[in-house]
């Protein structure tokens, strides 16, 4: 797509939190029109009666959505922000009405059914599946730029994936015995009400769940293969934490040899010269103070102990969601990579 070319963008899933920051970035994108937005038939209704914030910035309202649509409004993309299992409902069709996609479920994030089915349910689009990019565009820029199909990563994954994937790659690292504890805001729980997110349930409580069995370790080992060629066994342990938004993973690692924190810092340094959105912390050790509110991930490494600690800080809603969904948007339709996103 050329500079002056407006991309016209359609968003299934608006309401909830990682929709709304969407609608919030796109009204901003010079070269991205959104041109409508749907969701299920209990939460329709002006934009702004969902987020007030979004009152005067948008006439948007969230419609059912019906497949006749697309010849309407002439659609190049369409991010869809909805659970896993309804986007596979969804992307054949929109495929075959020649959209590209963006898919911020897990739906095409596991590129063996076989395991998604052990991690999820069966599923049904083997086509779009077997053709899907993972959207991580520090490692699978090319890929992105000519996909018709973008896996968004999710939110955890990315935040320990990048500090881990150099120096694993360079093997500064073993393989195994990988710890990644995470901490994220309560927002990457999504929106709808329940009682274990209640204020008082949460507030002022630092609480590990899903020890183990978390479906983000799957795919935090799986895209460690995928870009370094080694099996990498990954214990993830993560925390929710009384916080708005945010994710912080501390990883602790055995090293292959003896490395310094410079020589693992220049690792980082080396793999992410040249990239957007990943600082490198030398200066102070990330923290999701430092990232709220930005499309970046703050990575750092230090030599402790005859141990090997990384660190990675995203604003889950943002790096972990439409930051990062707008950032392979802009590669795939050949934008720059940083437009509307700071």
């Amino acid at each position: 797509m050329s500079d002056n070319t407006t991309l016209r963008v359609i968003l299934v899933g608006g309401s909830g939190y990682a929709g709304f920051e969407v609608i919030r970035w796109l009204l901003r994108h010079p070269q991205a029109d959104l041109v409508g937005v749907y969701g299920p038939e209990n939460e329709l209704g002006a934009m702004d009666e969902f987020y007030p914030l979004l009152t005067a910035q948008t006439d948007l309202r969230q419609e059912l959505f019906e497949p006749g649509i697309l010849a309407d409004l002439d659609p190049d993309l369409a991010m869809l922000c909805v659970p896993h299992k309804v986007a596979m409902s969804y992307v054949p069709a929109l495929r075959a009405a020649s959209l590209r996609v963006i898919d911020w479920s897990a739906d095409y994030r596991l590129a063996d059914a076989g395991l998604y089915e052990q991690w999820y349910c069966p599923h049904t689009d083997a086509a779009g599946l077997a053709e899907a990019v993972y959207g991580l565009p520090e490692f699978y820029r090319r890929q992105i730029a000519a996909a018709s199909l973008v896996a968004n990563p999710g939110c955890y994954p990315t935040s320990a994936t990048l500090p881990i994937a150099p120096v694993l790659a360079d093997g500064l690292i073993e393989p195994t015995g990988i710890v990644v504890n995470s901490g994220s805001g309560i927002s990457g729980a999504g929106r709808t009400a329940m009682l274990k997110f209640h204020f008082p349930e949460r507030n002022e409580s630092f609480e590990p769940y899903a020890v183990g069995t978390h479906r983000h370790m799957p795919e935090i080992e799986q895209t460690l293969k995928a870009i370094t060629g080694r099996d990498a066994d990954v214990l993830f342990v993560p925390h929710l934490v009384p916080m708005d938004r945010g994710i912080l993973s501390t990883i602790y690692a055995t090293p292959a040899r003896d490395v310094t924190t410079e020589q693992l810092t220049e690792a980082l340094q080396a793999a992410y010269a040249d990239e957007p959105f990943v600082r490198v912390r030398t200066d102070v050790l990330p923290a999701t103070k430092y990232v709220a509110g930005t499309n970046f991930c703050d990575v750092a490494a230090r030599s402790v102990k005859g141990r090997v600690v990384l660190f990675g800080a995203i604003d889950n809603v943002i790096k972990g969601a439409s930051g990062q969904a707008i950032q392979n948007m802009n590669i795939m339709f050949g934008f720059d990579e940083t437009t509307g996103l700071y």
